[in-house]
């Protein structure tokens, strides 16, 4: 069983301590360790900024993170954190 753990917040969604259990094994990410699938840009002249949402993939896994489970927890993450692009990085 995965559990989610996680305290980023908007907006710096990207920005958090991730903590995943895995049958009640902790695995602790590095801060900012989410990469957001979403954009940022701007249109009209720069007078408008566009901020799209996308899923969520992993900048760095934990060096003892099993590999047979990385799929099916970054489907969880994918469904427990909520996906964003929050335009900070402009």
């Amino acid at each position: 069983m995965i559990k989610i753990q996680y305290n980023g917040k908007w907006p710096c969604l990207c920005c958090g301590q991730l903590v995943v259990f895995i049958d009640d094994v902790e695995y602790k990410f590095t801060s900012c360790c989410l990469r957001s699938g979403g954009e940022c840009y701007f249109i009209n002249d720069y007078a408008d900024e566009v901020v799209a949402i996308g899923e969520w993939t992993i900048g760095e896994w934990p060096d003892n993170f099993p590999e047979e489970y990385k799929e099916e927890t970054l489907e969880k993450i994918n469904n427990v954190i909520p996906q964003g692009c929050c335009g900070g990085c402009l």
